[in-house]
């Protein structure tokens, strides 16, 4: 079990950053509360909406 931590760490962190790296740069583009709400959602749900527009990018 303490391999299988110790090998997705890394994964976990680069999750992290980007989480904080977009909710960085939606937060400042952010005019309001809502709009600051909305930000930190949208941070946290970016690998989805990522994965969704590469993937309707390429036809699957």
């Amino acid at each position: 079990m303490k391999n299988e931590m110790q090998q997705s760490a890394p994964a976990g962190a680069v999750y992290g950053l980007g989480l904080i790296g977009t909710a960085i740069y939606f937060i400042m583009n952010a005019s309001g509360f809502w709009a600051i709400v909305t930000a930190i959602l949208k941070a946290i749900v970016w690998p989805a909406i990522l994965t969704y527009e590469l993937l309707s990018f390429i036809g699957a």
